[in-house]
């Protein structure tokens, strides 16, 4: 489905800013993902018009990004995730690629609730500027804060929805791809649904409409499992991923 189409589909829904969204920043936070297809989405999405206002940037609803990774080289960011361990960390740059605005960004996870800081920046950097570095070791204790190197880059485009009764903002991410040197893997048959709570409400309209669909939420990680679709010359643990896999590739619509 491409950008096009789907600005069709959102253009019934109200429109608010980025200034709008004080409410719903969210920055501590619960987060629950859920995957679909392209199809199950385009059924799903005229039905949010009643409950989400879409966020709108430059006339646009359907904004893309390119987030850039980093990670030791032994991946032991990936590997936190893969042993489950409740205290960990994500470190990525993100830019805006409709507006052209980046920024340096630290997701902590702790205990289930998430919770996001945020620099600005001039660009993707290759290499960690010294402020940068400092940010990071005033943000989170980490061992090897030196020996972090771009891991991965993702590019993906996103609709924002904001709860219109509920303090909630639902993040919708499609044509997702991945590329690290002269590898690159895409999944533009998947879509990653993520509501973005204080703490969990099923009375979530998205929640309701998942569950009449049978669409369980879905623990994912795009930066994890990126790391596995380019990991033919990387030997990564993926034996408690399995599933995910699994679950994803069955998505594929040329899938048995």
């Amino acid at each position: 489905m491409s950008a096009l189409q789907i600005q069709q589909l959102l253009v019934p829904f109200s429109k608010i800013g980025l200034g709008d969204m004080d409410n719903v920043k969210l920055m501590n936070r619960v987060d629950t993902k859920f995957v679909m297809t392209v199809d199950q989405f385009a059924e799903v999405l005229p039905l949010l018009n009643e409950h989400y206002h879409a966020v709108e940037i430059a006339d646009k609803c359907v904004c893309s990004y390119e987030s850039l990774y980093y990670d030791n080289q032994d991946l032991d960011f990936y590997h936190d995730h893969h042993k489950k361990r409740l205290n960990r960390v994500k470190i990525r740059y993100r830019k805006y690629l409709d507006s052209d605005i980046s920024f340096l960004e630290i997701k902590h996870k702790y205990k289930g609730r998430t919770n996001k800081m945020r620099i600005p920046s001039d660009e993707l950097h290759e290499e960690l500027p010294t402020e940068h570095v400092k940010f990071i070791d005033e943000s989170v204790d980490l061992s090897f804060t030196d020996e972090l190197v771009p891991s991965l880059v993702n590019n993906y485009q996103r609709i924002t929805l904001v709860g219109k009764s509920i303090n909630e903002r639902l993040t919708i991410d499609l044509n997702l791809s991945f590329r690290k040197d002269e590898q690159t893997a895409d999944l533009n048959y998947l879509v990653i649904a993520e509501v973005k709570q204080a703490k969990v409400s099923r009375k979530s309209p998205f929640f309701k409409f998942m569950k009449e669909r049978q669409i369980r939420p879905f623990r994912l990680s795009k930066y994890c499992i990126g790391i596995l679709k380019l990991s033919q010359e990387v030997d990564v643990k993926y034996n408690r991923f399995k599933k995910k896999v699994l679950k994803i590739d069955k998505l594929k619509p040329d899938a048995a």
